[in-house]
């Protein structure tokens, strides 16, 4: 066989696996191949489309809507990172391509570098001035970094009171019914303390229920354990009646990715004839300068089945998280205030099967020096009589509170 003979036969066999080859390699129409990319990237499929786009791109490497769909695979990938490289490299030269810097921007804002996407935002307003979709972006940008500070100021002062180690408070609260029953009076005295774990807080309680004067005093602990898990400790003591004998309770808090957090706990009440443990928990958001948490008590071993009640909490905090508005609401027995006894019978348990609603404003401001701080507070109440079935009773109930805080020596911090 001559060498061109031999030389033909090669080409003739190896020639259509070469084409086909090719043909899987480089896309003979780039814009069929976007489109497929696409779709694969809008069904989450982000490697597959990646590949796509990266076979696109080595043939055509100009082809800036595949650039940028490759950027953003990365991004809705949650590799932030990648996308930001591929980003760079596309508005290092091409500065007018709006797109562009809408995906850089909103990788940032995913990735919550509000100050790169703020920095992104503004680089892009000099080369698109007039853009108004730029313009409202920007403009978000600047509410997302005002929130997280406001968001940041709230976790930390809710938490520990920021220039302060220690604080004394008075609370007050009185409640009227419009039948019935005789009004009820409820007055602490509070001292709290910064410690290296955490935050103590002793107490005393006074209250006047049925005519009958108690005394009552109680120790909170908020131990810190790590970054993401803190406690709640509470032991109570009262030889008065309309008070439990003893009061123990305790609860772990989870903080959670998002601004969110979970608790699980008991609260556990002992008078001289009777008890009552109840389990409760929350869970509870911050978004913006908005905080919510839904607190359930249940009673698992009631003597008449399972008892249930719930309470909903939501703020709105103002300059700080000492700082807000709020508002109450309360589906069955208020665990934290209202225990019931008429002749020496607890009502306490008892209640939590009654159909109960209450409703409250709350309103608490500092000034100027934030070592003063004042709450006001006003709610209005409908419940069920414990001792006439199917008969409700309305009671109104308003406080006032102040607490002065001390500074690290102990010396009340003077107005600047």
């Amino acid at each position: 066989m001559s060498r061109s003979i031999f030389y033909l036969l090669c080409i003739l066999f190896t020639g259509p696996f070469a084409l086909f080859g090719q043909e899987q390699g480089v896309p003979k129409n780039p814009d069929a191949s976007f489109y497929t990319a696409r779709e694969l990237a809008f069904a989450g499929s982000y490697k597959e489309a990646r590949d796509t786009l990266q076979r696109i791109l080595d043939q055509y490497p100009n082809y800036l809507d595949v650039q940028t769909l490759l950027g953003k695979t990365y991004s809705w990938d949650n590799d932030h990172a990648r996308a930001r490289l591929e980003f760079n490299k596309i508005i290092s030269t091409e500065t007018q391509d709006k797109d562009t810097w809408m995906a850089a921007i909103a990788n940032e804002q995913y990735a919550k570098n509000w100050n790169i996407a703020l920095g992104l935002a503004n680089k892009a307003l000099l080369y698109l001035p007039d853009d108004v979709d730029l313009q409202a972006l920007r403009a978000r940008i600047l509410e997302q970094i005002q929130e997280e500070r406001l968001l940041q100021n709230v976790l930390i002062n809710t938490k520990r009171t920021e220039g302060f180690d220690q604080a004394l408070a008075l609370y007050t609260e009185g409640e009227v019914f419009d039948q019935v029953l005789d009004p009820m009076y409820f007055a602490a005295l509070e001292y709290k303390k910064e410690v290296s774990w955490g935050v103590l807080l002793p107490r005393v309680n006074f209250n006047r229920r049925f005519n009958i004067n108690g005394l009552q005093a109680e120790l909170d602990a908020y131990p810190t354990f790590s970054e993401t898990y803190s406690g709640y400790l509470n032991v109570g003591y009262s030889p008065s009646e309309i008070f439990p004998r003893f009061r123990l309770g305790a609860e772990v808090v989870r903080e959670l990715p998002k601004a969110m957090e979970v608790s699980l706990g008991f609260r556990h009440l002992s008078f001289a004839t009777d008890a009552a443990t109840i389990l409760t928990g929350t869970f509870g958001l911050y978004r913006g300068n908005y905080y919510a948490v839904m607190r359930p008590y249940v009673v698992p071993t009631g003597k008449r089945g399972v008892g249930v009640s719930g309470n909903l909490l939501v703020r709105k905090y103002l300059k700080d998280g000492n700082n807000y508005l709020g508002f109450n609401l309360v589906y069955g027995f208020d665990t934290e205030l209202n225990q019931f006894i008429v002749d020496g019978q607890l009502l306490a348990e008892t209640l939590l099967y009654l159909e109960a609603q209450r409703v409250r404003l709350e309103y608490q401001f500092t000034d100027g020096s934030g070592s003063n701080q004042y709450k006001a507070s006003l709610g209005v109440n409908r419940q069920e009589l414990a001792f006439s079935s199917g008969d409700f009773f309305l009671s109104v109930t308003a406080g006032l509170a102040y607490s002065i805080k001390f500074g690290k020596n102990g010396q009340n911090r003077a107005q600047p």
